[in-house]
């Protein structure tokens, strides 16, 4: 079953990229994550300070984050690229998610998706993922 959500004048397909940062595993931990529209235009970016954290839960955080803010965009698909290939393949079932706070966030995370017609996490190149890492890096910086 599809829960309403959104209004319809919101992007109906975003493309997103996150990242977490952790300063320290674990310590000091940020996410940051870049929306994109169909056509390319950023529709919102997030860069938010979380606490202390591992880079692993930085990095679903990051998602939660950037995946609330779609529903809340009202977006009907969503193709999230990060450079965790561990979180892509926990995502997508190829990697067991073992540690139990970590089960929690991808608990979350695959409720999130249900919010959508289509969403896929899918692995890159770090190099790939310049702005969402800049972002989440920021956050970091600004309270230390």
């Amino acid at each position: 079953m599809k829960r309403e959500h959104g209004s319809a004048s919101g992007p109906q397909e975003l493309l997103i990229f996150v990242d977490g940062a952790s300063k320290g595993n674990p310590g000091p931990s940020s996410i940051g994550a870049v929306l994109l529209g169909k056509d390319g235009e950023t529709v919102k970016t997030l860069s938010e300070f979380i606490g202390t954290a591992t880079n692993n839960t930085a990095e679903y955080f990051a998602l939660i984050f950037a995946l609330q803010e779609a529903v809340a965009l009202g977006a009907k698909r969503v193709t999230v690229k990060t450079d965790s290939q561990l979180m892509a393949r926990q995502f997508s079932g190829e990697y067991e998610t073992r540690e139990p706070h970590v089960k929690m966030l991808y608990k979350l995370v695959k409720r999130l998706a249900k919010y959508f017609d289509e969403c896929t996490v899918t692995h890159i190149p770090r190099e790939e993922n310049r702005e969402a890492d800049r972002l989440a890096n920021r956050a970091i910086e600004a309270i230390q």
